[in-house]
């Protein structure tokens, strides 16, 4: 099969070793991590992607995204004429992770956490997912940008008063996180008088969305004339709607 696969530049690492040993043709293009940032900006820029890819003289058998819900950023994307494959994932943890089963299992008490990643770490300015990146919130970062350190702190411990007591969690993929990272993250952590907890990451999640079969019970196929919608629990996450008739 030829395949295009769309996602968040914080999975280049993974997705480039996945696309090494995957039995289809692929071609990668990667987005910003600061198109994360609102969500409306997020669901603009990967539906160009996909209408791009539909335009092209390339003729896909489906189009593949990695990423998760993300804050709603991938509710309402549609697919015109191609399929669109999707893990059933709330955000780019999971897909660090390597399930939704694992993400719920260390997640599920607190969905918001703060996470990192050696991806997340190196694209953009943020070194960890705080509460609000994904959404119609401002980031850490755009806060600083616009109001300076000390009062962009005070406003991120107003609007998340709990956040400073969250420990951050570092997903450590084997395969592709140098050591280092880790330990970069270690630092950054206790300077900002954080806790942290390394959990063991996986490709698998990845490699499957890459090489395939896509079932059911992990992945979302979206045929065409119709649009991804959120469903939101810990199983099945998101759902494809069929587009109204005009």
């Amino acid at each position: 099969m030829r395949l295009k696969c769309i996602a968040c530049e914080v999975l280049l690492r993974e997705l480039c070793l996945a696309a090494a040993t995957s039995p289809h043709t692929l071609d990668l293009v990667f987005t910003k991590k600061d198109a994360h940032d609102y969500r409306d900006t997020l669901r603009d820029t990967v539906q160009q992607e996909i209408d791009a890819a539909e335009a092209d003289t390339v003729q896909y058998d489906a189009v593949l995204l990695a990423y998760g819900l993300c804050g709603g950023g991938l509710v309402d994307i549609r697919a015109r004429q191609t399929p669109l494959i999707l893990p059933r994932a709330h955000d780019c943890c999971t897909l660090f992770l390597g399930s939704k089963e694992r993400f719920t299992e260390h997640f599920r008490e607190c969905p918001s956490q703060p996470f990192s990643a050696v991806g997340y770490m190196e694209r953009g300015d943020t070194l960890f997912h705080e509460a609000g990146v994904g959404s119609d919130e401002m980031s850490l970062r755009q806060l600083i940008d616009t109001y300076g350190e000390d009062n962009a702190r005070y406003i991120w411990e107003t609007m998340h008063p709990n956040a400073q007591n969250q420990p951050v969690v570092f997903v450590d993929v084997p395969e592709t996180t140098p050591r280092s990272a880790v330990e970069q993250a270690r630092e950054r952590a206790a300077a900002a008088g954080r806790t942290f907890k390394v959990l063991p990451g996986s490709i698998q999640l990845l490699q499957r969305l890459l090489h395939g079969p896509w079932e059911p019970d992990a992945f979302l196929r979206v045929e065409a004339g119709q649009r991804i919608s959120g469903v939101y629990d810990w199983v099945k996450i998101v759902e494809a709607v069929d587009e109204p008739d005009h």
